[in-house]
């Protein structure tokens, strides 16, 4: 289990290759493309989400992971919620290996009750620009996603666009998390806080 604290920022599209040099200078090297394509499910009713948990699948370029999100809080663009992850051999999800890793009773209740009914609901497809910080001995990793979600509901494919960026502690103060940010927001203007994070935004598209 781990504890996911993240800042998400709106990135506008106009504002992306300013970011992408900020986030480069205080790196020290560009940033590297990582495609990522995420799978979504949940019951027909949307039984996950009213549970406030997200299980998700994620393609990246060394395989498959899945993930299972519980509920969380977003303040100022801080996320901040348990997930636990796991690796799987295919496009499948694996609920015992999944089980065997989160140790919150009521997710995994929430679960088993709706395994039988799952199904891909929506799915997020994007880049993510990667870089690898050091600030005043933390350690974070910044990311620009493009991209869009994408969920198809009565035969018909709805779409958001993603220009985003991530900001995530991987250890350290949590101080060092906001310093950054407030750095990328004076040298980028138009960077606004996120409170409404992927998954949520792909529920919303098949409430809509």
């Amino acid at each position: 289990m781990g504890i996911e604290r993240e800042i998400k920022l709106t990135l506008p599209p106009d504002r992306v290759d300013a970011a992408d040099r900020f986030l480069t200078g205080i790196a020290g090297t560009p940033g590297r493309d990582v495609p990522l394509v995420n799978l979504y499910f949940d019951t027909a009713s949307l039984a996950l989400a009213g549970a406030k948990i997200a299980l998700r699948l994620r393609k990246t370029p060394d395989g498959w992971l899945q993930t299972l999100k519980a509920a969380g809080t977003a303040s100022g663009g801080l996320h901040s919620r348990h997930e636990w992850e796991t690796a799987v051999a295919k496009e499948a999800l694996e609920f015992d290996t999944l089980a065997a890793a989160c140790d919150d009773e009521a997710a995994l209740a929430a679960l088993r009750t709706a395994a039988p009914e799952l199904g891909e609901r929506f799915r997020t497809v994007f880049v993510r620009r990667l870089w690898r910080l050091e600030l005043d001995g933390a350690h974070i990793e910044a990311a620009i996603d493009r991209g869009e979600v994408t969920a198809t509901v009565g035969g018909q494919t709805r779409r958001e666009a993603i220009s985003e960026v991530e900001i995530e502690l991987l250890r350290g103060d949590e101080r060092s998390l906001q310093a950054l940010t407030g750095q990328l927001s004076a040298a980028v203007p138009g960077l606004a806080p996120e409170n409404v994070n992927k998954a949520q935004r792909g529920y919303r598209l098949c409430a809509r």
